[in-house]
């Protein structure tokens, strides 16, 4: 008789111990699950067929064109929203651009399922690394963000 009282004395604690947890978790701020993927690359945007156009790249010089194409993905239903607005932040020269995104998908592309946005590096751009990051938000509200790995050879570096 002890045994079976100490067995359901315990598993009285244990339940009442997950209904505790559970009433916790209810007040937590939103899981992951409610935060969009935003993940995406750095290209050539020199124009279509021209020679080069659309090839991945992290190093540019003064006048060249900087094609950022990112994406923005809902975890729970793994699919993007077309109205999703995302932002490139680009930091250099002690100032931050906010630069919107358009979206590439259309009736001629509709397999180009992502954002795109053309940066042409200004003559008075610094050489060395220049910081950014890529925001996004949903029609749901759902937010993501986008920052590359903190690795120099990572980033987005203006060469001479």
């Amino acid at each position: 008789m002890r045994t079976a009282n100490k067995y359901f004395i315990l598993s009285v604690l244990v339940a009442l111990a997950a209904m505790s947890a559970t009433s916790l978790l209810a007040g937590q701020a939103p899981s992951s699950g409610d935060r969009l993927v935003v993940y995406g690359d750095l290209v050539y945007f020199l124009g279509p067929g021209k020679p080069g156009n659309c090839t991945l790249n992290n190093r540019f010089k003064r006048g060249d064109p900087v094609g950022f194409r990112m994406t923005a993905i809902n975890p729970t239903t793994g699919k993007r929203d077309r109205d999703t607005q995302l932002v490139v932040h680009l930091t250099y020269g002690g100032k931050t651009l906010d630069l919107p995104m358009r979206d590439r998908q259309n009736a001629q592309a509709p397999e180009r399922e992502f954002w795109v946005v053309k940066w042409i590096v200004p003559n008075d751009a610094p050489t060395g690394i220049l910081r950014y990051s890529v925001t996004a938000k949903d029609s749901q509200g759902r937010t993501g963000e986008y920052k590359p790995f903190e690795v120099e050879t990572s980033q987005l570096a203006i060469v001479e």
